[in-house]
């Protein structure tokens, strides 16, 4: 069964601007599925229908078979959505957000208040759960937006910018919970993040949209393989000469300083024919890194159309 079916979705605001042009989405259960695009591009807007936050001008939409036209509130119990926005009260204790958001699909106070610890601890919040919320850091805010989703067990959690304003070290942590849900969980998860890099260690599936349509989607590897050129930082052991760049011209090389090279690999010519170029003309490479993540090229490229 698919998780999100997407057909020919539209959006008309009142003010006449079209958000979504016929969008069509197939998301598996047990994905884990990245929504990516510019702000204003249409993500907001999907995650809402979907959430039944937005009414939609055309279209359909089911959450595992069921269609929001005719069964939205059971469509809504398998989602937790975990918003851009800090949505709680931030005078309420840690604690009880989590635990008042289960009461809403029926779940009883003692079985919430053991389902409530058990995330909490594992997004590091239990020394923080008689806190109230407004003192919490914006890390800790994001992973309690997260307890919260979870609490009612959902089959899809869907992520809207969920590490924005966290530091690496947490972010990484969230990481590692994320794919622990869908590895061995199987909820099915879509994120939508502005840190491409997380996208591409992440997510198996992905779908670039922009100006309300759909610009690219398939497999993470699939769409990789379009990338036409990726643009390397050498860090030389020895200085170059003008020489040197002329010998290796095809790679576009760019001198960023005596001892770092720019220099890009288009398709059909590889990393290792660049280091042997250089290390003919005696030029040893003594460490080397992509200058962007491979899905942030593809994505500058295909939005920039």
């Amino acid at each position: 069964m698919k998780a999100l079916s997407v057909s020919n979705l539209e959006k008309i605001y009142a003010n006449g601007v079209q958000a979504l042009k016929g969008v069509s989405l197939n998301i598996e259960e047990g994905d884990f599925f990245a929504l990516l695009g510019p702000n204003g591009a249409g993500k907001t807007t999907i995650i809402g229908i979907t959430c039944g936050l937005v009414n939609k001008t055309g279209g359909t939409v089911r959450v595992f078979g069921r269609d929001i036209d005719q069964s939205l509130d059971e469509a809504k119990s398998f989602i937790g959505l975990v918003p851009q926005e800090m949505n709680f009260n931030i005078f309420e204790r840690v604690e009880d957000i989590v635990v008042d958001q289960a009461g809403f699909y029926g779940i009883p106070q003692s079985v919430a208040r053991k389902d409530a610890e058990k995330y909490l601890k594992q997004l590091g919040l239990w020394e923080k759960r008689n806190d109230k919320s407004m003192t919490l850091s914006g890390g800790m805010k994001r992973r309690l937006l997260i307890a919260r989703a979870l609490i009612h067990h959902p089959k899809l959690l869907i992520l809207d910018e969920p590490t924005a304003g966290v530091d690496i070290e947490l972010r990484r942590g969230m990481w590692d919970f994320l794919r622990e849900l869908t590895n061995e969980k199987g909820i099915t998860i879509i994120l939508t993040t502005h840190y491409l890099e997380e996208a591409e260690q992440l997510c198996k599936n992905v779908a670039i949209i922009n100006k309300g349509e759909i610009v690219e989607q398939g497999s993470m590897q699939k769409v990789l393989s379009g990338l036409n050129k990726e643009t390397f930082i050498l860090y030389l052991k020895n200085p170059m000469t003008d020489h040197v760049l002329s010998a290796i011209h095809k790679f576009h090389p760019k001198r960023v300083d005596d001892a770092t090279l720019e220099a890009s690999v288009s398709n059909g010519d590889t990393v290792t024919e660049l280091i042997e170029t250089l290390k003919n003309n005696q030029i040893q490479v003594g460490s080397m890194r992509n200058k962007s993540n491979r899905l942030e090229e593809v994505f500058v490229s295909l939005i920039s159309k």
